[in-house]
């Protein structure tokens, strides 16, 4: 019996598995191949060979590696956690909006339902849509703010007019995600005196809330 076996499938099967957890594994300790061949006894271009899904390895020699790196060789046949964003803690939160609650925003033309106003600082701002104007006559200047957004019709049929392209007709379950910062607006194109969606807006600006409202209540009916 060889120490190695070789595949021509760099990418497929459970040598390419065994690579990618070497190599989590390998940098969750900081160090480099030639330090592992160091601590192992191995040689650097088997161990090369098998984080790039090339070369997998028999029981006595994934013995000694996880010897070498004193790790359980569980860890070499697990899919390593993803860690968190590099500058951002794990913050944990977590909001409930229940049916009929929200922050609401009655506007000439449309009803925001906010959701999760407990939580302050979001990047992403949920919100239930009423939407009523037909015409952009009536509607006024098409809207833009910061981030992107995804809406998607719970009610009825919604016409989506944006600065770049012909408008696109929704109906109840289509959904369009597009560049907020480019002029869109969404508008009541079904027999019914209102549509609804529920539209999901996202930014990297944490005030993104602060900008959608300030917006929103231009236009406020008190």
């Amino acid at each position: 019996m060889t120490d190695t076996a070789v595949s021509d499938h760099a990418s497929e099967g459970p040598h390419s598995q065994l690579g990618h957890c070497l190599k989590a594994a390998r940098q969750a300790r900081g160090l480099t191949l030639k330090q592992v061949a160091e601590k192992t006894g191995m040689a650097l271009s088997t161990l090369s060979k098998v984080e790039n899904g090339l070369m997998s390895l028999t029981y006595d020699k994934l013995l000694q590696l996880t010897s070498g790196l004193q790790m359980d060789i569980a860890e070499l046949f697990s899919p390593a956690a993803p860690k968190p964003e590099p500058g951002r803690a794990v913050t944990a939160r977590r909001s409930i909006s229940r049916a009929g609650q929200g922050q609401v925003v009655n506007t000439k033309f449309y009803t925001y339902t906010y959701q999760c106003t407990d939580l302050i600082g979001k990047r992403m701002v949920p919100m239930i849509t009423e939407v009523r104007a037909r015409t952009l006559e009536e509607f006024g200047p098409l809207l833009r703010h910061s981030g992107e957004e995804y809406f998607l019709v719970t009610r009825g049929t919604i016409a989506v007019h944006t600065e770049f392209y012909a408008p696109e007709i929704l109906h109840e379950g289509d959904g369009m995600y597009l560049d907020s910062t480019m002029g869109h607006a969404y508008l009541n194109a079904g027999d019914t005196e209102s549509a609804q969606g529920v539209c999901l807006c996202t930014s990297e600006q944490a005030d993104l809330f602060e900008q959608l409202h300030r917006i929103a209540r231009k236009d406020a009916v008190e």
